[in-house]
Protein backbone atom coordinates (compact mmCIF):
# COMPACT_ATOMS: atom_id res chain seq x y z
CA UNK A 1 0.00 0.00 0.00
CA UNK A 2 1.38 3.37 -1.02
CA UNK A 3 1.92 5.91 1.73
CA UNK A 4 0.44 9.40 1.80
CA UNK A 5 3.25 11.75 0.74
CA UNK A 6 1.37 14.50 -1.09
CA UNK A 7 -1.25 17.05 -0.18
CA UNK A 8 -3.47 19.23 -2.36
CA UNK A 9 -4.30 22.51 -0.65
CA UNK A 10 -7.19 24.62 -1.95
CA UNK A 11 -6.20 28.31 -1.78
CA UNK A 12 -8.07 29.81 -4.75
CA UNK A 13 -10.84 31.51 -2.77
CA UNK A 14 -11.32 35.28 -2.92
CA UNK A 15 -11.89 35.96 0.79
CA UNK A 16 -14.76 38.36 0.19
CA UNK A 17 -15.86 38.19 3.83
CA UNK A 18 -12.59 39.89 4.77
CA UNK A 19 -12.72 42.79 2.34
CA UNK A 20 -11.10 45.29 2.20
CA UNK A 21 -8.24 43.44 3.98
CA UNK A 22 -8.14 40.82 1.21
CA UNK A 23 -8.27 43.29 -1.68
CA UNK A 24 -4.56 42.75 -2.32
CA UNK A 25 -3.73 39.99 0.18
CA UNK A 26 -4.82 36.32 0.02
CA UNK A 27 -7.12 35.44 2.93
CA UNK A 28 -4.80 32.51 3.73
CA UNK A 29 -2.07 35.06 4.51
CA UNK A 30 -4.08 36.72 7.28
CA UNK A 31 -2.18 36.31 10.57
CA UNK A 32 -2.77 33.99 13.47
CA UNK A 33 -0.70 35.95 16.02
CA UNK A 34 2.55 36.16 13.99
CA UNK A 35 2.16 33.41 11.40
CA UNK A 36 -0.13 33.41 8.36
CA UNK A 37 -2.95 30.86 8.36
CA UNK A 38 -1.44 28.94 5.46
CA UNK A 39 1.89 28.45 7.24
CA UNK A 40 0.14 26.78 10.17
CA UNK A 41 -1.68 24.50 7.70
CA UNK A 42 1.60 23.58 6.00
CA UNK A 43 3.35 22.96 9.34
CA UNK A 44 0.59 20.50 10.27
CA UNK A 45 0.94 18.65 6.97
CA UNK A 46 4.72 18.43 7.21
CA UNK A 47 4.44 17.13 10.79
CA UNK A 48 2.23 14.37 9.38
CA UNK A 49 4.88 13.27 6.88
CA UNK A 50 3.76 15.17 3.80
CA UNK A 51 6.67 15.91 1.43
CA UNK A 52 5.01 17.52 -1.61
CA UNK A 53 2.50 20.33 -1.07
CA UNK A 54 0.44 21.25 -4.13
CA UNK A 55 -1.18 24.65 -3.70
CA UNK A 56 -4.05 25.23 -6.11
CA UNK A 57 -4.09 28.99 -6.66
CA UNK A 58 -5.37 31.74 -8.91
CA UNK A 59 -4.00 34.97 -10.37
CA UNK A 60 -3.90 37.05 -7.15
CA UNK A 61 -2.08 34.58 -4.88
CA UNK A 62 1.49 35.69 -5.55
CA UNK A 63 2.06 36.92 -1.92
CA UNK A 64 1.28 33.37 -0.78
CA UNK A 65 3.77 31.89 -3.23
CA UNK A 66 6.39 34.46 -2.19
CA UNK A 67 5.92 33.49 1.47
CA UNK A 68 7.23 29.98 0.79
CA UNK A 69 10.09 31.20 -1.38
CA UNK A 70 13.57 32.23 -0.29
CA UNK A 71 13.82 35.88 0.75
CA UNK A 72 17.42 36.71 -0.03
CA UNK A 73 17.27 40.42 0.82
CA UNK A 74 15.51 39.83 4.15
CA UNK A 75 17.92 37.03 5.05
CA UNK A 76 20.86 39.29 4.26
CA UNK A 77 19.48 42.09 6.45
CA UNK A 78 18.74 39.75 9.37
CA UNK A 79 22.21 38.17 9.13
CA UNK A 80 23.84 41.59 9.04
CA UNK A 81 21.83 42.65 12.11
CA UNK A 82 22.89 39.49 14.00
CA UNK A 83 19.27 38.29 14.37
CA UNK A 84 20.15 34.61 14.07
CA UNK A 85 17.02 33.15 15.68
CA UNK A 86 14.50 34.89 13.44
CA UNK A 87 16.81 34.35 10.44
CA UNK A 88 16.60 30.60 10.96
CA UNK A 89 12.83 30.80 11.37
CA UNK A 90 12.53 32.61 8.06
CA UNK A 91 14.86 30.18 6.27
CA UNK A 92 12.92 27.14 7.53
CA UNK A 93 9.73 28.29 5.81
CA UNK A 94 11.01 27.51 2.31
CA UNK A 95 12.69 24.30 3.46
CA UNK A 96 9.64 22.62 5.00
CA UNK A 97 8.50 20.79 1.85
CA UNK A 98 8.51 20.76 -1.93
CA UNK A 99 6.04 23.47 -2.98
CA UNK A 100 4.18 23.09 -6.25
CA UNK A 101 1.77 25.71 -7.61
CA UNK A 102 -1.11 24.91 -9.93
CA UNK A 103 -3.64 27.39 -11.29
CA UNK A 104 -7.25 26.38 -10.71
CA UNK A 105 -9.34 25.79 -13.80
CA UNK A 106 -12.82 24.45 -14.28
CA UNK A 107 -16.20 25.07 -12.65
CA UNK A 108 -16.57 26.84 -9.34
CA UNK A 109 -16.63 24.52 -6.32
CA UNK A 110 -14.42 22.72 -3.82
CA UNK A 111 -14.04 19.68 -6.06
CA UNK A 112 -12.28 21.66 -8.77
CA UNK A 113 -8.87 21.99 -7.00
CA UNK A 114 -8.61 18.19 -6.92
CA UNK A 115 -9.18 17.93 -10.67
CA UNK A 116 -6.74 20.79 -11.30
CA UNK A 117 -3.96 18.87 -9.52
CA UNK A 118 -5.09 15.33 -10.41
CA UNK A 119 -2.12 14.55 -12.68
CA UNK A 120 0.28 15.22 -9.80
CA UNK A 121 -1.30 12.61 -7.48
CA UNK A 122 -2.16 9.97 -10.04
CA UNK A 123 -2.64 6.47 -8.62
CA UNK A 124 -1.62 7.35 -5.07
CA UNK A 125 -3.41 8.41 -1.89
CA UNK A 126 -3.25 12.08 -0.95
CA UNK A 127 -4.52 14.57 1.58
CA UNK A 128 -6.96 17.24 0.48
CA UNK A 129 -7.06 20.34 2.65
CA UNK A 130 -8.80 23.72 2.80
CA UNK A 131 -6.20 26.46 3.10
CA UNK A 132 -8.18 28.39 5.72
CA UNK A 133 -9.09 25.52 8.07
CA UNK A 134 -6.88 25.02 11.12
CA UNK A 135 -6.73 22.07 13.48
CA UNK A 136 -5.06 22.80 16.80
CA UNK A 137 -4.23 19.52 18.50
CA UNK A 138 -1.61 17.88 20.69
CA UNK A 139 -0.67 15.49 17.88
CA UNK A 140 -0.99 17.19 14.47
CA UNK A 141 -4.26 16.09 12.90
CA UNK A 142 -2.59 15.31 9.58
CA UNK A 143 -0.40 12.83 11.44
CA UNK A 144 -3.45 11.34 13.17
CA UNK A 145 -5.13 10.81 9.80
CA UNK A 146 -2.06 9.52 7.96
CA UNK A 147 -1.15 7.10 10.78
CA UNK A 148 -4.72 5.78 10.64
CA UNK A 149 -4.54 5.39 6.85
CA UNK A 150 -1.19 3.60 7.00
CA UNK A 151 -2.69 1.07 9.41
CA UNK A 152 -6.09 0.56 7.79
CA UNK A 153 -6.03 1.91 4.24
CA UNK A 154 -9.23 3.82 4.98
CA UNK A 155 -10.26 6.88 3.01
CA UNK A 156 -11.57 9.47 5.46
CA UNK A 157 -12.78 12.97 6.20
CA UNK A 158 -12.17 15.01 9.33
CA UNK A 159 -15.20 15.67 11.53
CA UNK A 160 -15.97 17.53 14.74
CA UNK A 161 -19.12 17.38 16.83
CA UNK A 162 -21.03 20.66 16.81
CA UNK A 163 -24.02 21.88 18.89
CA UNK A 164 -27.38 20.76 17.54
CA UNK A 165 -28.43 24.33 16.81
CA UNK A 166 -25.45 24.71 14.42
CA UNK A 167 -25.85 21.60 12.26
CA UNK A 168 -27.63 23.57 9.55
CA UNK A 169 -24.40 25.52 8.91
CA UNK A 170 -22.23 22.57 7.88
CA UNK A 171 -22.00 19.34 5.95
CA UNK A 172 -23.14 16.67 8.42
CA UNK A 173 -22.10 13.04 8.10
CA UNK A 174 -24.50 10.13 8.31
CA UNK A 175 -22.91 7.13 10.02
CA UNK A 176 -23.51 3.56 8.89
CA UNK A 177 -21.50 2.24 11.83
CA UNK A 178 -21.00 4.50 14.86
CA UNK A 179 -18.30 2.26 16.33
CA UNK A 180 -16.06 2.30 13.26
CA UNK A 181 -17.29 5.75 12.09
CA UNK A 182 -18.02 4.34 8.63
CA UNK A 183 -20.07 6.76 6.56
CA UNK A 184 -23.44 6.15 5.02
CA UNK A 185 -23.42 9.58 3.39
CA UNK A 186 -23.04 13.34 3.88
CA UNK A 187 -25.92 15.81 4.08
CA UNK A 188 -25.08 19.42 3.20
CA UNK A 189 -26.56 21.92 5.71
CA UNK A 190 -29.51 19.78 6.87
CA UNK A 191 -32.50 21.16 8.74
CA UNK A 192 -31.88 20.94 12.49
CA UNK A 193 -34.67 18.38 12.96
CA UNK A 194 -33.38 16.24 10.07
CA UNK A 195 -29.65 16.12 10.81
CA UNK A 196 -28.35 12.52 10.70
CA UNK A 197 -25.73 13.30 13.39
CA UNK A 198 -23.92 16.23 14.99
CA UNK A 199 -20.60 15.50 13.25
CA UNK A 200 -19.67 18.33 10.89
CA UNK A 201 -17.11 17.61 8.17
CA UNK A 202 -14.27 20.03 7.48
CA UNK A 203 -11.25 20.53 5.23
CA UNK A 204 -9.16 17.47 6.01
CA UNK A 205 -9.50 14.38 3.82
CA UNK A 206 -7.54 11.41 2.57
CA UNK A 207 -8.62 10.53 -0.97
CA UNK A 208 -7.33 8.43 -3.85
CA UNK A 209 -7.58 7.87 -7.60
CA UNK A 210 -11.03 6.27 -7.28
CA UNK A 211 -12.43 9.51 -5.88
CA UNK A 212 -10.76 11.49 -8.69
CA UNK A 213 -12.26 9.20 -11.34
CA UNK A 214 -15.73 9.64 -9.85
CA UNK A 215 -15.23 13.40 -9.49
CA UNK A 216 -14.46 13.66 -13.22
CA UNK A 217 -17.98 12.34 -13.91
CA UNK A 218 -19.74 14.20 -11.11
CA UNK A 219 -22.37 16.68 -12.23
CA UNK A 220 -22.55 20.18 -10.82
CA UNK A 221 -24.58 20.21 -7.63
CA UNK A 222 -25.93 22.80 -5.23
CA UNK A 223 -25.40 26.35 -6.51
CA UNK A 224 -24.16 24.87 -9.80
CA UNK A 225 -20.84 24.06 -8.12
CA UNK A 226 -18.64 20.96 -8.23
CA UNK A 227 -18.72 19.48 -4.71
CA UNK A 228 -16.18 16.97 -3.39
CA UNK A 229 -18.84 15.56 -1.02
CA UNK A 230 -20.99 14.64 -4.04
CA UNK A 231 -18.14 12.50 -5.34
CA UNK A 232 -17.70 10.92 -1.91
CA UNK A 233 -21.44 10.14 -1.76
CA UNK A 234 -21.28 8.51 -5.21
CA UNK A 235 -18.25 6.50 -4.09
CA UNK A 236 -20.19 5.19 -1.09
CA UNK A 237 -23.27 4.42 -3.21
CA UNK A 238 -21.05 2.38 -5.53
CA UNK A 239 -19.97 0.22 -2.59
CA UNK A 240 -16.85 2.07 -1.46
CA UNK A 241 -16.04 2.41 2.22
CA UNK A 242 -15.40 5.87 3.59
CA UNK A 243 -14.86 6.92 7.20
CA UNK A 244 -15.09 9.91 9.50
CA UNK A 245 -12.09 10.78 11.65
CA UNK A 246 -12.53 12.81 14.84
CA UNK A 247 -9.83 15.15 16.12
CA UNK A 248 -8.11 13.68 19.17
CA UNK A 249 -6.93 16.05 21.92
CA UNK A 250 -7.69 19.17 19.94
CA UNK A 251 -10.18 21.10 17.89
CA UNK A 252 -10.97 22.30 14.38
CA UNK A 253 -10.82 26.08 14.02
CA UNK A 254 -12.30 27.59 10.89
CA UNK A 255 -11.03 31.05 9.93
CA UNK A 256 -13.56 31.71 7.20
CA UNK A 257 -15.06 34.88 8.68
CA UNK A 258 -13.85 37.71 10.96
CA UNK A 259 -15.37 36.31 14.17
CA UNK A 260 -13.85 32.86 13.74
CA UNK A 261 -10.50 34.39 12.76
CA UNK A 262 -10.51 36.35 16.03
CA UNK A 263 -11.40 33.20 17.98
CA UNK A 264 -8.55 31.29 16.32
CA UNK A 265 -6.12 34.06 17.21
CA UNK A 266 -7.17 33.87 20.86
CA UNK A 267 -6.84 30.07 20.91
CA UNK A 268 -3.27 30.23 19.63
CA UNK A 269 -2.31 33.30 21.67
CA UNK A 270 -3.39 31.79 24.99
CA UNK A 271 -0.86 28.98 24.54
CA UNK A 272 2.05 31.36 23.94
CA UNK A 273 4.21 31.78 27.04
CA UNK A 274 5.03 35.34 26.05
CA UNK A 275 1.39 36.29 25.51
CA UNK A 276 -0.92 34.29 27.76
CA UNK A 277 -0.51 36.36 30.95
CA UNK A 278 -0.70 39.87 29.41
CA UNK A 279 -3.56 38.72 27.19
CA UNK A 280 -5.49 37.38 30.16
CA UNK A 281 -4.96 40.61 32.07
CA UNK A 282 -6.08 42.67 29.09
CA UNK A 283 -9.25 40.66 28.60
CA UNK A 284 -10.24 41.02 32.24
CA UNK A 285 -11.34 44.59 31.64
CA UNK A 286 -13.97 43.26 29.26
CA UNK A 287 -15.13 40.76 31.92
CA UNK A 288 -14.76 37.89 29.47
Amino acid sequence: MKKVRKAIVAVAGSGTRFLPATKSMPKEMLPIVDKPIIQLVVEELVAGGIEDIILVTKWDKKPLEDHFDRSWALSHDLKKAGKKKILREIQKISEMANFIYVRQKGPYGNGTPVLSAASLVEDEPFMYVWGDDLVKSKVPFAKQMIDDYNKTGRLMIGVQEVPLNQVDRYGIVSLKNKKTMQLDGIVEKPAINKAPSRFADFGRMILNQEIIDILKKTKLGKGKELWIVDAIRDYIKAGGKFYAKQVEDGQWLTTGDPLHLLKANLEYAKDRKDLRVPLREYLKKYKI
